[in-house]
């Protein structure tokens, strides 16, 4: 995720918005072919994911949050599920 020690810093393509989706009762990842339903992990995930924070970043805030800090399943976590969402081209990386 980092290039040139750069860290990458993650947001969602611009044709893909998150929203509650009241039907599913549940936070969903919308886009022109369709949608991900998400659990309340990935959609925390996702609004941390503003185009500001890098992962690193994110993974913190979380770890505080969740008091996980320094045990690397956090950082394993959101990397997969980043990594997973940007290989359908739903999240992009900037720096």
């Amino acid at each position: 995720m980092t290039a040139a020690g750069r860290p990458s810093v993650p947001r969602l393509h611009p044709k893909a918005r998150l929203q509650h989706d009241d039907v599913r009762g549940r936070d969903v990842l919308l886009y022109p072919e369709g949608l991900v339903a998400l659990n309340p992990t990935g959609a925390e995930i996702l609004e941390l994911c503003d185009g500001v924070r890098s992962v690193a970043e994110v993974v913190a805030t979380l770890e505080r949050r969740y008091g996980a800090a320094g045990e690397g399943g956090v950082e394993r976590d959101v990397t997969a599920f980043l990594d997973g969402l940007a290989a359908k081209g739903l999240v992009t990386y900037g720096s």
